[in-house]
């Protein structure tokens, strides 16, 4: 038995070990080649060349018994190899255990080249584009600055931060100013990358002790566009690189545009000195469309589906609106449904609400279409003893705002409109007024329990009997 326990312990032991290595690859490899060299330079045995030689060279990869040299020139690989037992003593000594030691020699412009080949990989989606981009409040100020720096690439707002929540159109964005700068500026190294393909070329670079070149291959981009900068939040190694090809390519007027899903004071977990990098740009945010963008957006959907347009009626249109406009994909989505109910279900030449509405039963629009704004603000007036017109005006009492506020609330936690539709029910209110008046009710029933009564009144009466 104890001889099962021992190998058990052993067999751990060693795993443990390999997981760890492999868990901290970023930095393991450049720690202990730094310590291997610093060993070296305290050695009165070791010339200078020798040293020098050594630096020029890298820890590629290391498991428990082996670790294995990069070497990027031939001259480096002869020369090492002659020196390998020297290096196997001073590396032993490091790891303070015995391990086999191999040199490998690539060249640094292979290298670079391989990089380049995986960075300059087209990612960009030909069907996004500026023509295509459906522009309204919600997104207006972000396509201007988009386009502006598709015409004016590495000259002004460098770099440019669009934020917004997912599926809201910065993608689009990102890939319509690449394919614009690709055909109108030929000559420009255009680079599209999510930020998790680039962590993951970092990760891989570290492993091969190539992360030089990796730096290298980027600062010959011209372009760089970089999808989703908030997944890099908390990987250190990640961020010392990225910070190093931003800085790089900043300083020699090249473009670079980022997007993420919050403003860069938002993100968690990113260092200081690169948020401080992304609000020396121009940031822009884009927010859910408004009903008229929706529209908008619903009928440029419609122009890939021609045969079909004639059976979704504006009627449809509006509907799919009012009650998916929380961002584009829901839109696709809303739409895509009733273009296949279409197609295989459909005994009519036009979709009928009443059919629409038979579609969605499923996600709850039954209750939002018996609920409608006029009912809710109608039902908040004879509340508080108010007219419409005092509800929707400019008076700032204290019993009307308060009115006007909870109305407001309402509209988005029970119809889920978005806040520029809500803004428009309510005198053409600003989005951001909008969402103040919701957080402010928010707050309010968390701390107060006569609004948790009022807002709970008032959600029963206008619950459908």
């Amino acid at each position: 038995m104890w001889k099962v326990l021992f190998f058990i312990r052993y067999f751990l032991k060693n795993i443990l070990e390999y997981l760890y290595i492999m868990q901290n690859q970023e930095f393991f490899l450049y720690d202990i080649w730094n310590k291997f060299l610093l060993k070296l330079e305290q050695s009165e045995q070791v010339g200078q060349d020798l040293i020098s030689i050594f630096r020029d060279s890298s820890l590629y990869s290391l498991t428990t018994d082996k670790a294995i040299i990069h070497a990027y020139t031939f001259i480096n690989f002869s020369l090492m190899n002659t020196n390998i037992k020297l290096i196997k003593f001073v590396l032993s000594e490091v790891l303070d255990k015995e391990v086999e030691v191999d040199i490998i020699f690539r060249k640094e412009e292979d290298i670079i080249k391989q990089n380049e080949n995986t960075i300059y990989k087209s990612k960009l989606n030909p069907q996004y584009t500026f023509t295509n981009f459906v522009i309204g409040k919600s997104n207006k100020e972000a396509q201007f600055s988009a386009f502006f720096c598709a015409n004016n690439p590495g000259l002004y707002y460098n770099p440019l931060f669009i934020y917004g929540k997912s599926g809201i159109g910065k993608s689009h964005l990102l890939n319509a100013i690449g394919n614009h700068i690709t055909k109108n500026f030929p000559e420009k190294k255009v680079a599209l990358i999510p930020s998790s393909d680039f962590i993951e070329l970092v990760f891989e670079c570290s492993k091969k002790g190539s992360l030089a070149e990796l730096k290298k291959s980027f600062s010959k981009i011209d372009v760089l566009l970089v999808d989703d900068i908030q997944f890099i939040a908390g990987k250190e190694k990640t961020h010392e690189i990225f910070f190093s090809i931003f800085n790089e390519l900043v300083s020699n007027n090249k473009q670079i545009v980022i997007t993420a899903d919050r403003k860069p004071d938002d993100i968690k977990g990113l260092e200081d000195r690169i948020i401080s990098r992304f609000n020396s740009g121009l940031k822009m945010s884009i927010v859910e469309p408004e009903f008229e963008t929706s529209v908008n957006i619903i009928k440029m959907k419609l122009l890939n589906f021609s045969e079909l347009r004639h059976s979704i009626s504006d009627e449809i249109i509006n509907f799919i609106a009012t009650n998916f406009s929380s961002d584009v994909r829901s839109l696709e989505g809303a739409l895509n449904k009733i273009l296949f109910h279409s197609i295989n279900y459909s005994l009519n030449e036009t979709i009928t609400l009443k059919e629409c509405r038979e579609i969605f039963k499923d996600e709850t629009l039954e209750v939002k279409n018996e609920i409608t704004v006029d009912k809710i603000k109608d039902c908040v007036c004879n509340y508080y003893g108010l007219t419409r017109s005092q509800l929707i005006g400019k008076s700032r009492t204290s019993n009307i705002s308060n009115a006007r506020h909870i109305s407001i609330y309402l509209c988005r936690k029970l119809l889920d409109l978005p806040f520029s539709k809500i803004g428009q029910e309510f005198g053409n209110r600003d989005h951001s007024t909008i969402m103040s008046s919701c957080d402010k009710i928010e707050k309010n029933i968390k701390n107060d329990m006569n609004y948790q009564i009022v807002v709970s009144e008032l959600k029963k009466r206008l619950k459908p009997q």
